[in-house]
């Protein structure tokens, strides 16, 4: 079978990725020999085949991303699994009452829960995440408040006693919790203490918790736990959860919204 031009350099391009993981626009015009636009078409192709995960100036492979999620950087990661993540904030969203006050700690599917916010009137929403805060600034509807602290760099969240301090005087209606990780060994995890740290407090102060992850966090465990599954009120997700999920959500009375359906089993 003969293979055309476009084909192998495609192809070329595609092994590249694997080889390294990733690649950048300018990797690939310099090693393969092609113009910027001939580059950006083939990345799109190959997105499009479901091979590899678009980047702001190029690609990710997307068999790496799922092994090394919490090396990347924001920018980077939104992009993983963004169709499931837009949708678990749709879910969210509805969740979100005029005068709600709600909370959103740091993360990819919690900046699509904002953006999904945006439209909203007469709500406070509570964050510690740089981005999140930056996102909203211009719903005019919504009250943005942000906690202080240190900030770190990858994920743009805020951490610190400045942090702890603020904490200790807000009330939140709704918080939505981004998470690394997701197990009945271990609860709902994440890969920094310091995040963790933040989090816990801010459950402390919340009425609702309401853990958001998209599937591929099931099953995996980070290095910190910040609540075990009963603490939560409920999660949502992008798809009908295992049997294993399903059934010790129902055992410890935590309500499940899905995308599928937007519906609730408890």
């Amino acid at each position: 079978m003969e293979y055309s031009k476009s084909e192998l350099r495609r192809s070329k391009a595609l092994e590249l990725i694997k080889l390294h993981g990733k690649i950048s626009i300018q990797e690939i015009i310099e090693v393969i020999g092609c113009s910027e636009a001939t580059a950006r078409r083939d990345l799109d192709l190959l997105e499009k085949s479901g091979q590899i995960i678009r980047t702001i100036g190029g690609a990710i492979y997307e068999g790496a991303l799922m092994q090394s999620t919490s090396e990347l950087p924001f920018a980077d990661k939104r992009f993983f699994q963004r169709q499931g993540k837009e949708r678990i904030a749709e879910v969210a969203a509805k969740l979100v009452e005029e005068g709600d006050i709600v909370c959103l700690t740091g993360g990819t599917t919690t900046f699509f829960i904002a953006r999904a916010l945006k439209k909203h009137r007469n709500i406070t929403i509570v964050t510690n995440a740089v981005n999140i805060a930056s996102e909203l600034a211009d719903a005019d509807g919504v009250q943005v408040v942000v906690i202080g602290g240190v900030m770190r760099a990858k994920s743009y969240e805020l951490s610190g006693p400045l942090a702890e301090s603020v904490i200790d005087k807000i009330n939140v209606t709704k918080m939505f919790l981004g998470v690394d990780g997701v197990s009945l060994d271990h609860g709902f995890t994440m890969h920094s203490e310091l995040e963790a740290r933040i989090a816990q407090l801010l459950i402390e102060r919340s009425s609702q918790v309401y853990a958001v992850f998209d599937q591929s966090k099931l099953e995996k465990s980070a290095l910190f736990t910040i609540i075990p599954l009963h603490q939560a009120t409920g999660v949502i997700t992008n798809k009908q959860p295992e049997n294993w999920f399903e059934q010790a959500c129902k055992e410890q009375q935590v309500a499940i919204h899905t995308t599928i359906d937007d519906a609730v089993r408890q």
